[in-house]
């Protein structure tokens, strides 16, 4: 082919993909521009249906979000629960797979005037880092709340974790809410509970106090063991944790504490009154 005077020379192919780059480019811009959600598409992991704006009250009203809290909510679809956690002050990021719902709640959170607060990411919910989160919200499917069930159970005590109606199968929730509110629609079927687990301390093991051995068995945040002190033994009843505090009930004494790591420091009451108490966690042998 011979070129034109005073235009270079350009293969046939080199123009082509010029061409198309620009036209593609033109229509995921447009895509992105005029995009809108439909209940009930496709996604990665589920498919997608709003958590309705009454839920997400109730949701976050239950985890206590304030702002002091670092919220993040897997598969965050539209935004709205992102968007309702940053006008209570709270810093929120949304960890979604589908691009353009990702800009579209970035388009809502900079109208709601809370994008300083708002952010959102194209993310695959299972490679990410969620660990500096307080509070962690959800509306996922049963057996992937399963699949993230041991990377939330490593999280720090006390991280607040809601779901939307499914739970995380025998880790029973700590505090359930229910009820649509006046916005309830069909197309959000029974999806209308809020769940709330609060990730326990690890308290399985041997510890040594003053008073003996407290020997300790744990499933979740249900507590259970005995406490001995030579040949006396008392078992440990109505054994609970919630994040980083431990009750329970040896013989005729009730024990509160805050675990710290390797150490427990708390209160001990009994009929004669309250005196301060302590655990060491026993080197593994």
């Amino acid at each position: 082919m011979i070129a034109k005077a005073g235009i270079p020379r350009i293969s046939w192919n080199v123009l082509v993909f010029l061409l198309l780059a620009g036209t593609l480019g033109a229509q995921t811009t447009t895509t992105l521009s005029d995009y809108q959600p439909s209940i009930g598409q496709h996604g990665k992991d589920v498919v997608w249906v709003p958590t309705n704006q009454s839920l997400v009250t109730k949701m976050l009203d239950l985890a206590k979000v304030t702002d002091k809290d670092y919220l993040i909510d897997l598969g965050s679809g539209d935004g709205r629960t992102v968007i309702s956690a940053a006008k209570r002050g709270a810093r929120a990021l949304g960890i979604e797979y589908n691009i353009n719902m990702v800009e579209l709640s970035k388009k809502s959170a900079l109208k709601e005037g809370v994008s300083d607060r708002a952010r959102f990411e194209k993310a695959d919910l299972f490679e990410s880092d969620f660990s500096q989160a307080t509070v962690i919200t959800m509306f996922l499917l049963p057996d992937i709340n399963l699949k993230l069930r041991p990377k939330i159970l490593e999280l720090k005590p006390g991280t607040r974790i809601v779901s939307n109606t499914f739970t995380m199968g025998e880790w029973e929730a700590d505090e359930t809410a229910g009820g649509a509110g006046e916005d309830s629609d069909e197309a959000y079927g029974s999806y209308n509970t809020a769940l709330l687990w609060i990730v326990p301390a690890k308290v399985e093991g041997s510890w040594t106090t003053t008073d003996g051995v407290l020997q300790l068995t744990q499933k979740y945040q249900v507590v259970e063991g005995t406490w001995k002190n030579g040949t006396r033994a008392a078992a440990i009843i109505k054994g609970k944790l919630r994040g980083d505090q431990i009750t329970f009930t040896a013989g005729t004494t009730e024990y509160t504490a805050q675990v710290n790591g390797s150490k427990m420091q708390g209160q001990a009451k009994s009929i004669g009154g309250s005196a301060p108490w302590t655990a060491s966690r026993a080197p593994a042998r």
